[in-house]
């Protein structure tokens, strides 16, 4: 084997093994810390959400939006908005 073929395979060997740990982030939970008012989705800051889904089906999920919060509530299809802005 050729010595360039020798240091890619063990390039290959390497980039592979180290990957899925890297991608993994801190201690391999690949979630974003409870801590954070934002969740990570695609690079992008994404805020929070406190969603609460009941037996019937129906649920409500509250977002902030600068210094208003938005409630939405939706069953059926149906989703209505409320903006409380203090």
């Amino acid at each position: 084997m050729s010595n360039y073929l020798k240091l890619c395979i063990a390039a290959a060997l390497t980039l592979g093994v180290s990957a899925p740990a890297a991608a993994t982030g801190e201690k391999g939970s690949g979630k974003t810390p409870n801590s954070w008012s934002y969740e990570l989705r695609n690079g992008q800051r994404v805020p929070k959400t406190n969603r609460v889904v009941q037996a019937d089906g129906s649920w409500t999920e509250e977002t902030k939006q600068g210094k208003c919060a938005v409630t939405r509530t939706g069953r059926d299809g149906e989703v209505r908005e409320l903006r409380k802005c203090d």
